[in-house]
């Protein structure tokens, strides 16, 4: 079992950068892929990136592409997502996901889930 907590969301102009974090307890954080979701008011839960056990594969949402980066650290248990260019439209909770299947873009994919970090994006 693995517990997730994120951190690294606030408000910030668009064109601005925020880098999140999500610190996993547990010894087995190799073993799980990891993904980031995000959730706007009135809409569903979409997946935004993930990334494979050894971080040798990595997905993104087409609206991310080009401007998010997630990356892990498998020694430190910690999984971030580097978002660049940011638009209001990317005005989310942002959460991060573990799963010990192959990384998926589905929500229902994964196993464990963070409680969440806003992110507010103003114009």
């Amino acid at each position: 079992q693995v517990q997730l907590v994120e951190s690294g969301g606030g408000l910030v102009q668009a064109g601005g950068s925020l880098r999140l974090s999500c610190a996993a307890s547990g010894r087995t954080f190799s073993s799980y892929c990891m993904g980031w979701f995000r959730q706007a008011p009135g809409k569903e839960r979409e997946f935004v990136a993930a990334i494979s056990w050894s971080g040798g594969s990595r997905y993104y949402a087409d609206s991310v592409k080009g401007r998010f980066t997630i990356s892990r650290d498998n020694a430190k248990n910690t999984v971030n997502l580097q978002m660049n260019s940011l638009k209001p439209e990317d005005t989310a909770v942002y959460y991060c996901a573990a799963t010990v299947d192959v990384a998926e873009t589905n929500p229902w994919e994964y196993e464990y889930w963070g409680q969440g970090t806003q992110v507010t994006v103003s114009s």
